[in-house]
């Protein structure tokens, strides 16, 4: 007879310390993926949306959580009943020329977003008096010992640890001198103008937010970390609480800027502008907190991108991957994990680089790649043969297909208003 999700839980419920092992053996991919999600390419992009439209966009971020919620949860349903990645069961069932065409736009996503990371690295550090020339190789330095010289589960305790980071965010958005009640309006009152701009803002916000990468290491890592279905439970707290932590930081990121940058008739360049922007309005701690949290962010997020882009794409084509092997059993994982990394800060470093323009380019790519990967993700979940019983029910799979039409909707819109104007 097949396990049923959560009974591992209650097998242990009468050992505290059974259950303490338990849960550290089972959480942590899901809270760190979603929190990665808050890179330098997302806090440029609240910050802006905040900078620009105040708390008018504020409402969005609902819906957008549930819908990260669905497809992470999806994802690490896959993970646990299938035991593989979510590139290797894409390439079993649709086929290597689909697969390669996958992996060649999310690679070239990701690097993007791989150069945001170093953007926000030389943005925070700047403000501190930091030249990128010094801030911007030293991290890669320590990114690239950090996954080569440690362990799949030092990593992961690192990873996590740098999670507490974000509650910068929060003291900054409280530092700004809120306007509460117009922040209950703009959270609960939907308005969106249908122009360009508005609809370009809104599918960079879902794209930055439900980023495609993230469905593929979030699985990844499920499945190296050999999490079973009797433990799925936990797996799935893991994953919900991942995602609302990770879109309450977002929250407050357009908050603080809405409350401070907005108000003053203010534009921002690049999310350390933000930063600099927020010490005559709100404070220096303000100030200080939100340029600590964009360095937080980017030194976490560029040791994850390159790690989930070397994850997806040796699954892909059945490549050896993992950090806890070996380099000699895994020579493309590594060799694209130091690519991804010699790239993304190399580039960073050419002299007048649109550092803004590229960060808000990757998050847009990313809301325009995320349906795509969402109809595989709905054809796999839904698979009986493949997910047996936890395959997508009816309600649950009108919710998956709506959610991605919406999203497909959103894309069209936002690429006829661009080329349009």
């Amino acid at each position: 007879m097949a396990e049923t999700p959560g009974a591992g839980v209650k097998a242990l419920a009468r050992s505290p310390w059974a259950r303490i092992a338990l849960v550290l053996s089972v959480v942590g991919p899901g809270i760190i993926t979603a929190n990665v999600d808050n890179d330098a390419g997302g806090i440029a992009t609240y910050s802006q949306a905040g900078a620009d439209f105040g708390y008018s966009l504020l409402w969005t971020l609902i819906p957008i959580t549930f819908g990260l919620i669905l497809v992470q949860e999806m994802c690490a349903r896959m993970a646990v009943v299938t035991g593989k990645g979510l590139a290797d069961l894409i390439r079993e069932r649709f086929g290597v020329k689909a697969t390669f065409y996958v992996m060649l736009a999310l690679l070239v996503a990701n690097l993007g977003n791989t150069m945001a990371e170093f953007a926000g690295v030389a943005e925070s550090l700047a403000i501190f008096g930091v030249p990128k020339y010094v801030s911007v190789p030293t991290v890669a330095l320590i990114v690239w010992l950090l996954v080569i010289k440690g362990s799949a589960k030092i990593v992961e305790r690192i990873f996590l640890v740098a999670c507490t980071f974000y509650v910068a965010y929060l003291i900054a958005g409280f530092l700004a001198r809120t306007d509460w009640g117009e922040v209950a309006i703009g959270s609960l009152k939907p308005t969106l103008d249908f122009n360009g701009p508005a609809l370009v803002m809104v599918v960079t916000l879902v794209g930055t937010t439900i980023a495609p990468w993230m469905q593929f290491y979030l699985q990844s890592a499920i499945v190296e970390k050999g999490v079973q279905l009797r433990d799925y439970a936990l797996s799935r707290l893991d994953v919900i609480v991942g995602c609302i932590v990770t879109d309450v930081v977002a929250y407050f990121i357009v908050l603080a800027c809405g409350a401070t940058i907005h108000k003053a008739g203010g534009h921002i360049g690049s999310a350390g502008d933000a930063a600099v922007a927020l010490k005559p309005l709100a404070g220096t701690w303000a100030s200080a907190l939100f340029a600590f949290g964009l360095f937080n962010a980017s030194v976490f997020s560029a040791s994850i991108l390159p790690l989930s882009t070397s994850y997806y794409v040796c699954e892909a084509f059945g490549w050896e991957s993992g950090i806890d092997r070996r380099r000699e059993d895994a020579p493309q994982f590594y060799f694209l994990y130091e690519a991804m990394i010699v790239l993304g800060a190399g580039l960073v470093l050419i002299p007048n680089l649109p550092l803004l323009k590229i960060m808000l380019l990757s998050q847009t790519a990313n809301g325009v790649l995320l349906p795509f990967i969402l109809i595989f993700m709905l054809l796999l979940a839904g698979d009986e043969r493949l997910m047996g019983r936890y395959r997508n029910g009816r309600i649950l799979g009108a919710l998956s297909w709506l959610t991605a039409t919406i999203l497909i909707a959103l894309t069209g819109l936002m690429l006829w208003f661009t080329f349009k104007s």
